[in-house]
């Protein structure tokens, strides 16, 4: 007489494949390309009031920041529509 086994079978965990995760990557690239681009045309009407009274230097890091944030959406957006 043979006893059953007490092995538990795991079950295989999904691994997302390659093709997957590209097209993830490429979903999710086509609306941070936009926000980006649009977020870059539009982030220099910004800085028109804080430079039309003179930067005092409360406002210098924002500014700055300002400008910091503009490179990281020029950056996001450069190959929309490309």
């Amino acid at each position: 007489m043979s006893t059953p086994s007490t092995l538990v079978e795991e079950q295989p965990t999904k691994v997302p494949s390659a093709d997957a995760v590209a097209l993830g990557r490429r979903l999710l690239a086509v609306p941070l390309r936009f926000v980006g681009f649009w977020a870059a045309v539009s982030m220099p009407f910004l800085y028109v009031p804080l430079l039309f009274e003179g930067l005092t230097p409360a406002e210098t890091p924002i500014f700055v920041g300002l400008l910091l944030l503009h490179v990281v959406a020029l950056l996001a957006g450069h190959e929309y529509k490309q």
